[in-house]
């Protein structure tokens, strides 16, 4: 029996950008996934982390290779009053895992 998380959501960090793939999904469906974008703008970082509490996120990854994950961090570390649970993952750690990623580097399918 696999562990399965109802949902989660990984975010792509990058100087400008953050690309947050949020996956759902119930016992009996495949997971769903949504993709959007985000500019690193405070305002925005913002529209991320209200957009993540209403999905009910409780679990966060995020690849970045530099310092740009720390502001995101900071945002999200209060989301839903404390109970999220944020990761920070190297990015040469990601490109061995197979799966669709938002860099053209990457090569690889999610």
């Amino acid at each position: 029996m696999k562990y399965l998380l109802e949902i989660c959501c990984g975010l792509d960090i990058h100087k400008e950008t953050v690309v947050a793939c949020l996956l759902k999904r119930t016992l009996a469906n495949q997971p769903q996934s949504e993709i959007r974008g985000f500019s690193t703008l405070l305002l925005d970082l913002e529209k991320l982390k209200n957009w993540l509490e209403s999905e009910n996120c409780n679990h966060i990854a995020m690849e970045s290779t530099g310092i740009y994950w720390i502001p995101i961090y900071i945002i999200l570390e209060d989301a839903l009053e404390g109970t999220m649970n944020l990761v920070v993952i190297n990015a040469r750690h990601m490109r061995n895992v197979p799966g669709k990623k938002t860099d053209k580097n990457d090569d690889t399918e999610c």
